[in-house]
């Protein structure tokens, strides 16, 4: 961006700062600005009209560096775009598209507006592909579509980060381009995640667009809009693309911030009355596409379990359904402590094959029951045979469930391992044998493409749970193969 002599050249108008709140400027002057035009300060701080009076213009300042009273202050007839482009891929970004971190790209970015109206219902189309996220417990009891939006929700420190460190790992290993937008976050955890992803060698397919506590009120706020609007390029190329919005409850806290130095009213909780509008105009971007498709996993940090929020809800209530994570699973030592009877998935369902709308309605009506059966484990020796067996199998199928953040295990593999399960297979055996078996069972699909070929046909062969589970019961050595001797009683 030019000077602001230039700019005062250019559209011959000129303006002065009369009041400072915080991040929020009132301005003399500029007869003809329009609102969300762009600004320029004499010290080269940048700001976005957001509001105009009869007297006073009403800026949004988007640069840390703060002004003065009486600076002066151009037009520059411009409005908020973003650079996007293959070249960002591998690199970080900041809220205005600015590199953080990278190489300078060799070829010109294009540039997009940041905020758009959404594509309309002719340039939509049904969620029909599944969305593989590479952890078992939501692939099977809490599946994805692509093109969902699925609000990823729990209490600080429940393991939400890491999660959506395995789904963007699993996902940009398929060739999807993720977008990985860190609001607000302490740069340590963003260094962190990027490295993560460095680590694993999926940084390629990955943008990191960030912003940081300490950044002006303006920036975080732009955050996700950047991040969508780039997403937007890639589905305009006909790809599919994650989003992982991370989080909105800091982004509604910095928003509010901005309103009340504004002296909107304020409404509930203190936020402002459109503070639905601001984040339902973002997640509306997302979606299933005639070309290409955006799939989002907005966060939202809770207290104490309680997600009845104001912020939690509204999120709730614009998303496909939510995955919950549970502080008194995790504190019980439960990974990912995501409890599966307070999450939903309103249209991950409809993507999946029958074999998984299938295994999802078994599992999902055995884990309630086996969740009722826990309460009589104390009477130990006089429970009967069938409920011995049942909790056996529930606790057999939750420490499956239990899974390393740096793992990904592949659909085909969780549904062969349950179904296994569910036929018998380690029934005698030891939790922790039982584990690395099961491990071991990954590791030889990963390796052996024949095996491979051999699970994907009897996967493709069975409509049913049931059906898998008889089919392994006649060819043991599917999984004998992998792991040694068959282990079922």
């Amino acid at each position: 961006m030019k000077d602001l002599s230039y700019y005062l050249e250019k559209a011959q108008e000129i303006g002065f700062v009369e009041q400072i709140i915080h991040s929020v400027i009132y301005a003399s002057g500029l007869p003809k600005v329009r609102p969300y035009e762009l600004v320029v300060f004499e010290g080269g701080q940048v700001g976005q009209v957001i509001s105009l009076s009869e007297d006073l213009v009403e800026i949004l300042l988007l640069s840390k560096v703060n002004v003065r009273v009486g600076e002066k202050v151009a037009r520059t007839e411009t409005y908020l775009t973003v650079g996007v482009g293959e070249a960002l891929l591998g690199k970080t970004v900041d809220a205005l598209g600015n590199l953080i971190s990278g190489r300078t790209p060799k070829t010109a970015l294009s540039q997009r507006p940041l905020v758009t109206t959404p594509l309309g219902i002719g340039y939509r189309k049904n969620i029909d592909k599944s969305f593989e996220t590479g952890v078992s417990i939501v692939d099977l009891a809490i599946p994805l579509g692509k093109g969902q939006r699925e609000l990823v929700i729990g209490d600080r420190k429940s393991g939400k980060t890491l999660f959506l460190q395995q789904v963007v790992l699993t996902q940009a290993a398929k060739g999807t381009i993720c977008i990985y937008a860190s609001i607000a976050k302490r740069w340590f955890d963003t260094v962190s995640t990027a490295q993560f992803f460095r680590n694993y060698g999926v940084e390629k397919q990955v943008i990191m667009v960030v912003s940081g506590p300490a950044e002006a009120p303006g920036l975080v706020f732009m955050t996700p809009y950047t991040a969508m609007t780039i997403a937007e390029y890639f589905r305009d190329q006909g790809k599919d693309v994650l989003v992982v919005l991370d989080d909105m409850t800091a982004h509604a806290k910095y928003y509010r911030e901005i309103t009340l130095a504004a002296r909107r009213f304020p409404g509930r909780s203190s936020y402002p009355g459109d503070i639905f509008f601001v984040h339902s105009r973002v997640l509306e971007r997302a979606g299933n596409f005639v070309k290409g498709s955006i799939t989002c996993l907005p966060v939202a940090e809770t207290v104490f379990r309680d997600f009845s929020g104001y912020i939690q809800t509204n999120l709730m209530s614009m998303t496909d359904g939510h995955i919950f994570f549970d502080g008194d699973l995790f504190n019980q030592g439960r990974r990912p402590a995501i409890n599966e009877f307070l999450s939903v998935t309103r249209v991950g369902l409809q993507a999946q094959t029958p074999l998984v709308r299938d295994i999802n309605r078994e599992i999902t009506r055995f884990m309630l029951y086996f969740d009722k059966l826990r309460q009589y484990m104390h009477f130990g020796s006089e429970l009967s045979q069938e409920t011995r067996r049942a909790i056996a199998l529930g606790e057999r199928i939750v420490a499956f469930f239990d899974q390393a953040p740096d793992m990904i295990i592949p659909l085909n593999v969780s549904t062969i391992i349950l179904a296994a399960l569910w036929a018998g297979f380690w029934k005698e055996v030891d939790l922790t044998i039982m584990k690395n078996q099961m491990n071991s069972l990954l590791a030889y699909y990963l390796k052996d493409q024949n095996y491979q070929k051999k699970i994907e046909k009897m996967i493709a062969a069975s409509n049913s749970l049931s059906a898998l589970s008889a089919l392994l019961k006649d060819q043991e050595k599917v999984i004998s193969e992998a792991v040694g001797a068959p282990e079922r009683g």
